[in-house]
C-alpha cells in the first residue's frame, strides 16, 4: 500500500482490527506492515519506529490509538488514516500529532473513515460538537456560555427547551 510514494500510518482503536488490517494489506501487497499495539515492549516499539522512519521499503504502519503514548515520533509518514473513530477527539488528535513533530518536512493528509448510515456517523457528529464546544471554551474563556441561545444551552445541559420555557428565560 503506497499513496503516491508516501508513508502511511493507520490508527485503529482495536487490536483485533489491526491484525485484520495487517493480514489484508499483506494479501494485497505481499508486504506485512508493522503493527504497534499494547503488547509490544518499549524496546520492540522503538525498533519498529526506527525501521519505519529509516527504511524506504517500510511504507505502512498500523497502530492502536492506546499504544500511541508520549515520545512517539513518526515524521516519515505524511498520510494518517483513522480507520475507526474514537469517542474522544483528543485521543485522535494525539495520534495524528505523531506525524506533526519537529522534523516533519511534508504536508500531512489526515483521513477519517466514516461508514454511511451507521453509528460512526453519530460518533463523528458528537466528536465535532465536542470540538466546537472545546474551541469556544479555549478561545474565549468562560464568557462563551453567555452567548449561547436557550436551545444551545438546552443541548449542552441535555434538557428539552420548549417555546414556553424559552419565554420564561427572556
Amino acid at each position: 500500500m503506497k499513496v503516491a510514494g508516501r508513508k502511511v500510518f493507520i490508527f485503529t482503536q482495536f487490536a483485533q482490527m489491526g491484525m485484520l488490517l495487517q493480514q489484508w494489506i499483506e494479501t494485497e501487497t505481499e508486504r506485512r506492515p508493522q503493527f504497534i499495539h499494547g503488547g509490544i515492549s518499549a524496546k520492540g516499539r522503538q525498533t519498529m519506529v526506527d525501521r519505519f522512519q529509516n527504511r524506504r521499503d517500510e511504507n505502512v504502519m498500523i497502530l492502536t490509538l492506546k499504544a500511541v503514548g508520549a515520545g512517539l515520533n513518526l515524521t516519515a509518514a505524511s498520510v494518517v488514516i483513522h480507520y475507526d473513530l474514537w469517542w474522544n477527539a483528543a485521543v485522535e488528535n494525539l495520534a495524528t500529532d505523531r506525524a506533526y513533530r519537529i522534523g516533519q518536512s511534508s504536508t500531512v493528509n489526515v483521513y477519517r473513515f466514516i461508514t454511511a448510515n451507521t453509528f460512526e456517523e453519530k460518533i463523528n457528529e458528537i466528536i465535532n460538537q465536542k470540538r466546537q464546544l472545546t474551541e469556544m471554551t479555549v478561545a474565549t474563556g468562560e464568557n462563551w456560555i453567555g452567548d449561547l441561545s436557550t436551545e444551545e444551552l438546552g443541548y449542552v445541559f441535555n434538557i428539552a427547551v420548549d417555546e414556553e420555557d424559552e419565554k420564561n428565560f427572556e
